[in-house]
């Protein structure tokens, strides 16, 4: 193997990008797996329980007011779709570790820096997708409506966190030993 330095940093890209993955698969795709849960509704990415998949879309009936289906509300839905694009980014950095892994140093670069872009859009995401679900959810819960956290807010804070850990090791497995070992016969 070409740098065991930058194994720890690919394990926790590859992780970053699985949690995230499992997050943009989430409501109307995988139920279990939502942002905000409201009277049997599950919102996530690309919609909601019973909706038709599409990026950006507006709070459904009894649980949607002219608030909450406003323009900014319906940018805030359209920005989601940053979470997919951090965890292709996360693929692409875990790629590149496996270069850098195996072969060469310059894969470990591009590894830290992929995954550094990866961390801030999904930086960036995780705060747009806190700040919509939690004005929808205290809105709707100042409205009567029974409205509790996902389960995906979380997924994606743990890649977050994950990412920041994979690019510090993969930063630090840029300056690990690449040549490779010599044995004596």
């Amino acid at each position: 193997m070409a740098a065991g330095a930058a194994i720890p940093g690919l394990f926790f890209v590859f992780a970053a990008m699985v949690l995230l993955i499992f997050a943009s698969v989430s409501s109307p795709t995988w139920n279990s797996i939502s942002y905000l849960d409201a009277d049997g509704t599950n919102f996530g990415v690309f919609g909601f329980t019973g909706s038709q998949t599409h990026v950006g879309w507006f709070f459904p009936g009894n649980l949607g007011d002219s608030r909450l289906n406003g323009h900014t509300f319906h940018g805030l839905t359209e920005a989601l779709i940053l979470i997919p694009i951090a965890a292709g980014l996360s693929g692409l950095a875990f790629l590149f570790g496996l270069c850098g892994a195996g072969y060469h140093r310059a894969g470990t670069v591009f590894m830290s820096l992929v995954s550094a872009l990866a961390f801030l859009i999904t930086l960036v995401g995780w705060v747009i997708e806190m700040v919509l679900f939690g004005v929808a959810r205290d809105h709707m819960r100042s409205r009567g409506i029974n409205a509790v956290w996902g389960n995906a807010n979380w997924l994606v804070l743990g890649a977050l966190i994950s990412l920041f850990v994979g690019f510090v090791f993969a930063t630090c497995g840029i300056f690990g030993s690449y040549r490779a070992r010599r044995t004596a016969y």
